[in-house]
């Protein structure tokens, strides 16, 4: 998500704390953010792909179902374990390990792209740029990607942050503009873009799945103890009785830049 903070005040933020509902309700990105990646030439059959910050390995494991050759690193041991458990499940190669965006200790120019999906904000981006440098093979890219809903066009989806933020008043990733740059900040000067696209999809949910995507997110299971999140969903609950029909979409964003290193 474009334009939000690393931190939430004083919060501590443990993706690694949600990573089973993170696996099992957050929804992974449409077909055809795939089809538009491998159109500009990303996650094709025999690729290198490193993605950073993997989660519990979405983008990975789609590269490697598209017969990428693919790593994934994450520094949260929570979210690696599920990764794996998905990928021996499927029977996909991919080697997932634990360890940070900014020192991989994977060899110098081993990949021919390297992603990351709503993660970048979180990283030390002086050394993520150097560490993405050292590892991308000549005319090697970094695609950085977000696939976030739409507070402001969504009632249903405002109304779930509000309830998030009486839990968890320090969350800053509340009422997201949806502006999507023409350049990430960080990348001018540095990186020239390639490639990219901005396109919205809805997304279907019943309200059972509204529910474990909205205590995936950073304000609720990243951040709050077990007792408040299972409160907030209690809360969440009667509050999707009120104003949301079994089933709704909710519009979703997605973006995504194709960057190059510029020579030093």
């Amino acid at each position: 998500m474009h334009g939000i903070p690393a931190s939430d005040g004083d919060r501590r933020i443990d993706w690694g704390q949600t990573s089973v509902d993170y696996a099992a309700w957050r929804p992974d990105y449409p077909p055809e953010f795939y089809d538009r990646l491998a159109g500009q030439g990303i996650g094709r059959p025999g690729q290198r792909v490193l993605d950073l910050g993997t989660g519990v390995g979405f983008l990975a494991l789609n590269f490697a179902r598209r017969g990428a050759i693919v790593s994934g690193v994450d520094i949260a041991a929570g979210q690696i374990r599920v990764a794996r458990e998905s990928a021996e499940r499927e029977e996909l190669s991919v080697d997932f390990r634990v360890a940070a965006a900014e020192e991989t200790s994977l060899p110098d120019h081993a990949f021919d792209a390297i992603t990351a999906s709503q993660c970048w904000l979180y990283f030390d981006r002086e050394r993520a740029i150097a560490e993405v440098c050292r590892l991308l093979a000549p005319q090697g890219v970094l695609m950085i990607c977000h696939f976030c809903w739409l507070p402001r066009e969504d009632a249903i989806a405002r109304a779930s942050e509000q309830l998030v933020l009486q839990f968890n008043p320090q969350w800053t990733g509340a009422d997201w503009s949806g502006v999507i740059p023409e350049m990430p900040a960080w990348a001018v000067g540095r990186f020239e873009k390639v490639g990219g696209f901005v396109f919205d999809t809805p997304v279907r949910f019943t309200r059972e799945r509204w529910r474990g995507r909205m205590r995936a997110c950073r304000g609720v299971g990243a951040a709050l103890p077990v007792d408040e999140v299972e409160a907030y969903d209690r809360a969440h609950a009667a509050l999707l009785e009120r104003i949301a029909p079994e089933e709704f979409d909710i519009v979703h964003r997605v973006d995504c830049f194709v960057l190059r290193p510029l020579d030093p």
